[in-house]
C-alpha cells in the first residue's frame, strides 16, 4: 500500500524523547495541544465506525476539494483512495491539500493523515 501516515507508535518512536511536538498551532496529533485548529484537543472517537461498507459514488477525476471534505469533520466518513483501497475515518482537521484525523484499522482508531490528491471519493455519516 503506497499510503503514507502517521499512527502514534511511529510518531512517538520517530522522533523520541528530545522532540516532545512539533511547534505547531494547536500542537501535533497525539500531543496535548491535539490537532492543528482544534479546540482543546481532539480526542479519537469513542466508538467503532458503522458496520457496513457505503456504495462508492461517482469518482471524482482530480483531487477532492478541502471545502467538500469539510462538511465531514467529526463525522465518520468512509474514504475511497486511487490506489484502491478504503477505509472508515473520522476527519478532524482539513488544510489546504490534507486532511488528519482518525482511521480505523479493523480494531482501533489510530491516527492517520492524507493528501487530498490521494482520495478518489468519500461520503460521511
Amino acid at each position: 500500500m503506497d499510503v503514507s501516515y502517521i499512527d502514534s507508535y511511529s510518531y512517538s518512536r520517530l522522533l523520541g524523547p528530545q522532540f516532545p511536538s512539533p511547534s505547531l498551532p494547536g500542537g501535533f496529533p497525539g500531543s496535548p495541544g491535539g490537532f492543528p485548529g482544534s479546540p482543546g484537543g481532539q480526542q479519537a472517537p469513542t466508538a467503532p465506525p458503522p458496520a457496513f461498507i457505503p456504495q462508492q459514488q461517482t469518482a471524482t477525476p482530480f483531487a477532492v476539494d478541502p471545502g467538500a471534505i469539510s462538511l465531514c469533520l467529526f463525522r465518520n466518513t468512509y474514504i475511497w483512495l486511487r490506489n484502491g483501497a478504503s477505509f472508515w475515518y473520522f476527519p478532524t482537521f482539513v488544510g489546504p491539500r490534507s486532511v488528519a484525523g482518525f482511521r480505523w484499522n479493523g480494531r482501533f482508531w489510530t491516527i492517520f493523515g492524507i493528501d487530498t490528491r490521494r482520495i478518489v471519493s468519500f461520503t460521511c455519516f
